[in-house]
């Protein structure tokens, strides 16, 4: 399904509500179609009652978010959304029922993400950092992210976790991205990381590794090795054109 969505979405920040909504909403007009014949078939008679927002104003809602300045998803939606807001969303629901609207948006928003990452310019930076999911000393109480978060350390303290790694080209957009629980070493998703790219990647002294160097080394021989098959069969049809042209033009001339 990724592969049949063209990338023809910029990763251009939205400078208004209206520019985002429309941005999103391109973007579900052509997802959601392809989603529907790909999802599971429901029971007969199964009761599925509509939505007073669509996929499009929820997904809106919460990308805006992450663009304010809230730390809370509550005091947004109570103290922006539904004052601000209302009259773009007319039907804007309770709180308690858009939270539990939330998950259902992971897949398109993840595909979304995906649809608004950047062109590898040659030039790539990579890093990760760490994401806590409670203070240190509630470790032994947490049950939210249990089996699924894991103790880690940073250049800075311990925090128990995920570990976000990403990939940015020297315009600052986003090329790839990947999570993991706080114990994995930062080194390991980095070929995952950097497949179907191309030239310079600069990171700390944290990916150092003989193993990671030999292994990028292979892959990007091999990455080399097609992309000049396929420049030189480019340039071998450019050379087919211009000599079609020039072929046309002494015949107009004769």
């Amino acid at each position: 399904m990724l592969n049949q969505l063209q990338p023809r979405f910029s990763a251009l920040p939205m400078t208004s509500l209206e520019d985002l909504f429309c941005y999103v909403d391109d973007f579900c007009e052509s997802f959601e179609v392809e989603w529907q014949t790909q999802q599971l078939l429901t029971k007969p008679g199964a009761r599925r009652r509509q939505r007073v927002l669509s996929l499009s104003e929820i997904m809106t809602i919460v990308v805006a978010y992450h663009q304010s300045n809230y730390r809370t998803f509550k005091h947004y939606y109570l103290k922006h959304v539904c004052c601000y807001w209302c009259s773009e969303f007319p039907a804007l629901p309770s709180y308690q029922r858009f939270v539990e609207w939330m998950p259902s948006t992971l897949i398109p928003l993840s595909v979304y993400l995906k649809n608004c990452m950047g062109r590898c310019t040659g030039i790539s930076f990579i890093d990760a950092t760490s994401l806590k999911v409670c203070h240190n000393r509630r470790i032994a109480q947490h049950r939210v992210f249990k089996g699924w978060a894991a103790r880690g350390k940073t250049s800075v303290d311990w925090f128990y976790g995920f570990k976000l790694h990403l990939v940015v080209n020297d315009k600052g957009e986003l090329l790839n991205v990947r999570l993991t629980p706080g114990n994995v070493d930062d080194r390991r998703p980095v070929p995952q990381l950097l497949a179907g790219l191309f030239g310079n990647v600069y990171g700390d002294k944290g990916y150092v590794s003989l193993t990671l160097t030999e292994t990028l080394m292979k892959t990007v021989r091999c990455s080399s090795a097609n992309s000049y098959q396929a420049a030189d069969e480019e340039s071998a049809d450019g050379d087919e054109r211009q000599t079609a042209i020039t072929q046309a033009r002494h015949h107009r001339v004769r």
